[in-house]
């Protein structure tokens, strides 16, 4: 069995990091997918993608169900497993984790919401700097997700009619963010706020709650 690696996706150094770094990526983007529709995706064999599939399968980090269609043979469709984790940022979790107990025992609640907020006001000055209020909404949401994936957030844009969908698909504090859930009350209000008075910000999907990733509606008034 190869060793798990312990670094990010990006810096995964072998003759087939590429690919495999490529399979692990689109997986934690796109959720379960077939090994041809990866192979399709990434300009390579469908026989390609399974070698590497069956190898991270040995290893714990992907997982595999049958998906039924019609009458035709079921669907293989590939998945991350929870093990998989371990090969993305995490922002220090354990270190986050430690201090907001910490605070919570020395400060009481009063001490952390106090905490919380100066993260956010904090959060709301480096954003505010990368988003120009007077862009357009669809550059403002951009620049938001750019500025969320230099944090480790995955994030990405789509179009969604006339609205637009802010997505991100890892969250790099997630052990701390469920040690404290006003973490994740405080950065939604953050990005209503970063993206201007124009526009509402609803969370549609939310990793804590069993989704696989974050959405956020951003709908311009």
């Amino acid at each position: 069995m190869s060793k798990i690696p312990n670094e990010p996706i990006d810096k995964i150094d072998n003759a087939d990091g590429a690919t495999r770094g490529a399979v692990i990526d689109r997986l934690k983007r796109g959720g379960p997918q077939s090994a041809t529709a990866l192979a399709k995706d990434l300009g390579v064999t469908p026989m390609a993608v399974r070698l590497h599939l069956y190898a991270l399968e040995e290893e714990g980090l992907v997982a595999a169900e049958s998906e039924a269609k019609g009458r035709g043979r079921p669907t293989k469709k590939w998945c991350l497993t929870e093990e998989a984790a371990r090969i993305f940022p995490d922002a220090h979790q354990g270190l986050a984790v430690e201090m907001i107990n910490s605070v919570r025992e020395l400060f009481g609640e009063a001490g952390l919401k106090k905490l919380i907020q100066s993260h956010g006001d904090k959060q709301r000055a480096t954003y505010g700097e990368k988003i120009n209020s007077e862009k357009p909404l669809a550059e403002r949401v951009k620049r938001l997700a750019k500025a969320r994936s230099d944090e480790g957030y995955m994030a990405e844009v789509k179009k969604d009619g006339r609205d637009w969908l802010l997505i991100e698909n890892h969250c790099p504090i997630c052990s701390a963010a469920k040690a404290c859930t006003g973490l994740c009350a405080n950065e939604l209000k953050v990005f209503s706020d970063v993206l201007g008075s124009d526009v509402d910000v609803n969370r549609e999907e939310h990793i804590l709650a069993g989704a696989r990733r974050c959405t956020y509606r951003v709908k311009g008034q």
